[in-house]
């Protein structure tokens, strides 16, 4: 009776000799969540992913007839993780872009035509800020008659504003927008 070889193995004076086989290694395999490009519209990057949402408030996306991608909680080597939205169909007017300014200081709007980036705007927090945030103090003026609320930025990261009727000082956390 023949003994069978073991594969890769053969047998020499009661020892084994195993021969080396070299196994392919696997590339690197790279995991990336892909959202499908939009022909027209606005997309905004690098918002911090606690604000995500206050975004999709401030742009009243619920109601937006287009098609809306909102992806959070993604790797930035900026920021540690950020958030993304692209809007079909809609243009932000200078009042959106100050609105997003308030909650996501960093981030960044980009103009989308015929599937390229056209314009990137750079938000930045104004300097004053009228009618876009309520007040937290319940006896301020703008809280108990008809009066636009007015703030001044007392810093810009992280975000301090101060009221200009009540002077009440309000960070990030407090902000409301109207």
């Amino acid at each position: 009776m023949a003994k069978k070889k073991s594969a890769g193995k053969s047998k020499i004076g009661g020892r084994m000799k195993v021969k080396k086989v070299r196994i392919p290694q696997k590339e690197e395999v790279k995991m990336e969540l892909k959202i499908s490009a939009i022909e027209e519209g606005t997309v905004i990057d690098h918002i911090p992913t606690d604000s995500t949402f206050k975004v999709v408030e401030i742009l009243d996306l619920e109601n937006q007839n287009g098609i809306v991608s909102i992806a959070t909680n993604l790797q930035s080597k900026s920021i540690g993780k950020k958030a993304i939205i692209k809007v079909a169909g809609k243009n932000l007017t200078q009042e959106e872009v100050n609105k997003i300014a308030i909650v996501a200081p960093d981030a960044t709007v980009n103009i989308i035509k015929n599937y390229g980036v056209r314009e990137k705007i750079k938000v930045k927090a104004p300097d004053s800020i009228e009618n876009v945030v309520k007040c937290s103090n319940p006896v301020c003026i703008t809280n108990n008659e008809q009066v636009p609320t007015k703030f001044y930025v007392v810093k810009k990261d992280p975000l301090k504003i101060k009221c200009h009727y009540c002077e009440r000082s309000m960070g990030k956390e407090d902000i409301r927008i109207i």
